[in-house]
Order: structure tokens, then C-alpha cells, then sequence
């Protein structure tokens, strides 16, 4: 294994959330561990996908399996179950470990761009 990748017990308690790794019909996909430590290693680094060393294979398979995934709502059963898991074991204090979505979109004038209206004095 290597460095900052899926430890054993951190594996067994995300494989379970995954789709499975042999779909009724169709042929088996790529191992899922394999691909997620692929897809942890983009986001870690911010690296583009292109730029993913060849020992996690092919980028083009770990940025399909990420977008799919993402489209379907792995990644947020994944989250919600993890929570859920650390809630239960009173792991979580929700009033300092919350995510905000806000969005405020700004005018372009906003951002301090040339020209608009002049001051008057």
C-alpha cells in the first residue's frame, strides 16, 4: 500500500456503499479500490486528470467512474452513511463540523474592473 491511500479499515467501510463491482450485465469494472485511490490522489494534489500517474492506470477510467459516480449520488450515499456511522458513535459535533454551500455571485463590476460610474465630489 501506498502512502495516503485506502487503509483496510477505511476500505471496509466504504466498499460496502459502492456499486457492485460486477453489474448484472456488461463486463466487471475496473477494481473500485484501485480507482478511488486514483480519484483520492487527484483531489489531494489538484492535479488534472491527465496528469494521474500511470500506476493508478488509465486517467480516462478514473475521471469517468468519478463524474458517473458523482451523477448517480455515490459520493453523497457515501458521505451520509459516514456520517451517519460517526454520528452514532458520537464522533460528530454538529455545531463545528458543517459544510456551507452558500453561493453569492458578484457583478463584474464588482470586482473592481475598469470603468462604470465615476465618483462625483
Amino acid at each position: 500500500m501506498r502512502r495516503k491511500e485506502l487503509t483496510e479499515h477505511q476500505w471496509s467501510k466504504i466498499a460496502p456503499l459502492l456499486p457492485p463491482q460486477k453489474p448484472k450485465r456488461g463486463r466487471p469494472a475496473k477494481d473500485h479500490r484501485g480507482l478511488i485511490n486514483a480519484i483520492l490522489w487527484v483531489l489531494r494534489t489538484g492535479a488534472p486528470w491527465r496528469d494521474l500517474p500511470e500506476c493508478y492506470g488509465p486517467w480516462q477510467t478514473a475521471a469517468s467512474r468519478f463524474y458517473r459516480w458523482q451523477k448517480i449520488g455515490v459520493w453523497q450515499r457515501v458521505l451520509g452513511e459516514l456520517q451517519k456511522d460517526k454520528d452514532r458513535s458520537g464522533e460528530v459535533e454538529w455545531e463545528i463540523h458543517f459544510l456551507d454551500s452558500t453561493l453569492v455571485r458578484a457583478h463584474q463590476y464588482a470586482a473592481g474592473a475598469k470603468g462604470g460610474s465615476k465618483s462625483r465630489l
